[in-house]
């Protein structure tokens, strides 16, 4: 299997429409900021239901590649269940359960902290960052959000005696897995390969193709490589993201949903029943992807206290809240 090259970026045209807004950020009754992007919603039968901007351009999807990572690397013939399945598909927080389970699945592979090469890293939730740093931490690969798919990565190099020191390479073999995974999940060809920033390669898709490849995975066989991470996912979902992220909040309490966050705003959520959803801030933004969350979920038919919870970000000024960042389709 080839790897595509990665293409030059298109010129940039002033004619090109401009996305619409996503979201907008109101401090004392005034609109001060607006984020725009791309958004689609998938019915149950796996039809566009809402677009919004171009929901048909390539781009990095980024950590919510994570599930089609991990199937990947079962597929390659690793076997992980449970917690251990579910940390492959992480952005996690750097909590001490994380840190733990990734020097365990190292360890029970053979392996060490030193074969990671992601970057070191303090942990992803400030919160326990503060702890960490407190205790004496220091930036290391293992408290890195991305550590425990590179754990995962490392382990089914060993499982099948492929090179561990190049498996970050995208000619790699486990690379070609993972690649054909997300060209099957997605039902769409990986635009181009680029570098995210775990150091791992990133393939490109469509919004539309995130989405039905998060639809694919919660409506796989039971059995299958898709749906053994999409059910870990579910069901450990605080190995997924943390026990303050909108990611667990979401897949423990809303049955059946799969959800998962990328870097760049980016965000890709599956119900049980096939209907998903895909976005992307353009800007980048984190403030802005909350509220987004909501509203779509809330346009998909989702009626739970979470989604409110998920969506109410306030703008604060001298330490109280003056307005909010708010969902503006």
């Amino acid at each position: 299997m080839s790897v595509p090259a990665i293409p030059a970026a298109p010129p940039v045209s002033s004619a090109s429409p401009v996305p619409p807004v996503l979201a907008e950020v109101v401090r004392s009754g005034w609109v001060e900021g607006r984020h725009r992007g791309s958004l689609v919603l998938l019915d149950a039968d796996g039809a566009v239901e809402l677009a919004l901007g171009d929901v048909s351009a390539p781009f990095f999807p980024r950590s919510s590649n994570k599930p089609m990572q991990a199937a990947g690397v079962l597929r390659a013939g690793l076997e992980l269940a449970g917690e251990r399945l579910a940390l492959a598909a992480a952005s996690h927080a750097g909590e001490g359960f994380h840190r733990d389970l990734v020097l365990k699945v190292l360890a029970e592979n053979g392996l060490t902290a030193a074969q990671l090469q992601c970057p070191a890293d303090l942990p992803l939730d400030p919160v326990e960052a503060e702890t960490y740093l407190a205790a004496g931490g220091v930036r290391g690969r293992v408290a890195m959000n991305c550590s425990g798919k590179h754990a995962a990565m490392l382990a089914a190099c060993a499982v099948r005696d492929w090179p561990t020191d190049s498996y970050l390479d995208p000619s790699h073999p486990l690379q070609h897995q993972i690649l054909a995974v997300v060209e099957e999940a997605a039902g769409e060809s990986v635009a181009a390969v680029g570098t995210d920033g775990c150091g791992a390669p990133l393939m490109a898709i469509s919004l539309t193709g995130l989405a039905r490849a998060f639809r694919s995975f919660v409506l796989a066989p039971p059995g299958s490589a898709e749906r053994r991470v999409a059910d870990a996912m579910r069901a450990h979902p605080e190995y997924v993201a943390g026990t303050r992220r909108p990611d667990t909040w979401l897949m423990r309490e809303v049955p059946g949903a799969l959800s998962k966050m990328g870097a760049e705003a980016v965000q890709a959520v599956a119900l049980p029943d096939g209907r998903a959803l895909a976005f992307k801030v353009d800007d980048g933004s984190s403030r802005a992807l909350r509220p987004v969350l909501a509203r779509a979920l809330a346009l998909l038919g989702v009626d739970a206290p979470v989604v409110s919870r998920i969506g109410r970000v306030p703008v604060l000024g001298g330490g109280l809240e003056v307005g909010e960042i708010r969902a503006a389709f």
